[in-house]
């Protein structure tokens, strides 16, 4: 069956260029009526201009779909209010909340001010935060809501000189999480992407990558499904290049160790406790601590 999103409300954060536009696009062209929010600022978040947003807009509307232009900075959760609040005065509702918004100030960690660490972290965490918070209890009101928080391979992995966005990334992954669990009884679906893409962001890689092979549609398919009815929910979807993979945060079985020679204990076996074979992808965090203590009540039994 076709992917549609008839009569459903998206709003789309970043969405001015790169994997926003496409996806806003998509998601229109699908039947979505789609708020295209975009500062229209430079890479590194210098700057704003709503012309970015109006013209996909513009391209929308040339193609018989819905949707208005906002140029809220997502750093600002009143700007973020009266977007939602737009929304949901024209439409009524709002169903999916894509947190694409981002910005870059790379640098290594020893060269990196402390306000472009800072801003980094405001844009991609508590801007997606910003934007969840506004649309939350209309979700839960609605008992329907999809979620997407942009992660990255540079969060779940690391990748030199980006230490904040890295450390926003892996961030929202954690938001993610929680925000799941918390979800579920409203069919609130919370998810994370990982994208692959060439865009204004990645530009710098150019000679390093086969630049006509990562085009950000090959992605905004992973993002469809992901805030389709269907959709999955505590996911981290890799996507790049027509290529799509899982990502997941696992825990290994382990050992215990107690004990004056403790630490000794968890040096030299240090190698059983990285084993990998049975680890599991943990339901909720307690899950750490229930392993923990059934190995200790093993120990006394």
């Amino acid at each position: 069956m076709t992917m549609r999103f008839d009569g459903r409300v998206a709003i789309v954060t970043g969405a001015g260029g790169g994997l926003g536009r496409e996806h806003a696009l998509a998601l229109a062209k699908r039947g979505a009526k789609v708020v295209v929010n975009d500062l229209g600022g430079a890479r590194d978040g210098s700057g704003g201009s709503a012309t970015a947003a109006e013209s996909v807009v513009a391209e929308i509307l040339a193609a018989g779909g819905e949707a208005m232009a906002n140029a809220a900075s997502v750093t600002d959760y009143a700007a973020v209010e009266a977007m939602v609040a737009t929304a949901m005065a024209k439409w009524g509702r709002v169903d999916i909340l894509v947190n694409n918004a981002g910005v870059l100030r790379d640098k290594t960690f020893a060269k990196m001010e402390l306000d472009d660490f800072r801003f980094v972290m405001d844009v991609h965490l508590m801007g997606a935060v910003h934007c969840t918070k506004a649309v939350w209890d209309i979700m839960r009101d609605a008992n329907y809501g999809r979620i997407v928080m942009t992660t990255s391979s540079s969060g779940l992995y690391g990748n030199f000189g980006q230490s904040n966005y890295g450390a926003a990334k892996m961030a929202l992954v954690g938001l993610m999480q929680t925000l799941s669990i918390e979800g579920a009884k409203n069919d609130i679906r919370v998810n994370c992407l990982a994208p692959t893409a060439h865009t204004r962001m990645t530009e710098d890689l150019g000679a390093r990558l086969p630049l006509e092979l990562l085009g950000p549609d090959t992605v905004t398919p992973g993002l469809l499904h992901l805030v389709s009815e269907d959709a999955p929910s505590r996911c981290i979807l890799t996507a790049g290049a027509g290529g799509f993979e899982r990502a997941y945060v696992t825990l290994t079985q382990g050992i215990r160790a107690v004990g004056e020679d403790a630490p000794e204990q968890v040096a030299a076996r240090f190698a059983e406790i990285s084993d990998r074979t049975g680890e599991i992808v943990p339901e909720m965090g307690a899950a750490q601590g229930m392993i923990e203590l059934t190995k200790a009540q093993q120990a006394l039994a």
